[in-house]
């Protein structure tokens, strides 16, 4: 299991992470780490560790929360058009944008999606590596780390680009 404080606390910035496995994993990842940074975010780690020690709880709460979230925006993506590769673990949908935008240029459709819809999106082409690019040319990610209302809205909007929304 790889964790980040970033993530599980809503601190972006904050980089400080975790790795919990086998031991073999465990020191090749120390092993690794200590080759790309020196030292990073030490007076976060305090905190961090007592964000750790919340009770069970908490935790369970935020994957609810992300959970509802996440389909609230899923089924709003479907609505729209777009097929989704709802993820299992993290806050990001992936969609296919060929079948509202059919020469499949993501980048594209996400530089035409804000002044159409009011929404934002990243094109998935830019994770790729250049020689890869192409693999990843139809997709696009939404973030779904987002309040609810936030998400309705985004939602409501891509339902009914063009439209003012209340």
């Amino acid at each position: 299991m790889v964790g980040s404080a970033g993530k599980t606390f809503n601190v972006t910035g904050w980089k400080v992470g975790w790795i919990c496995g086998p031991a073999p994993l465990v020191t090749a990842v120390r092993t690794a780490k200590q080759f790309l940074t020196y030292v990073n975010a030490g007076p976060f780690q305090p905190a961090v560790a007592a964000g750790l020690r919340l009770p069970d709880a908490f935790f369970a709460g935020i994957a609810r929360d992300l959970e509802f979230r996440r389909d609230l925006l899923v089924r709003g993506l479907r609505d729209a058009g777009l097929p989704v590769i709802s993820p299992e673990a993290t806050y990001f949908a992936t969609v296919d944008v060929r079948g509202v935008q059919p020469d499949g240029d993501g980048l594209a459709f996400c530089r035409e999606l804000p002044a159409r819809a009011g929404v934002v999106a990243v094109p998935a082409g830019v994770f790729y590596t250049p020689e890869h690019a192409a693999l990843g040319r139809h997709l696009v990610r939404f973030a779904f780390c987002k309040s609810d209302a936030v998400l309705a809205e985004a939602v409501a909007r891509l339902l009914n680009p063009g439209e003012e929304t209340p």
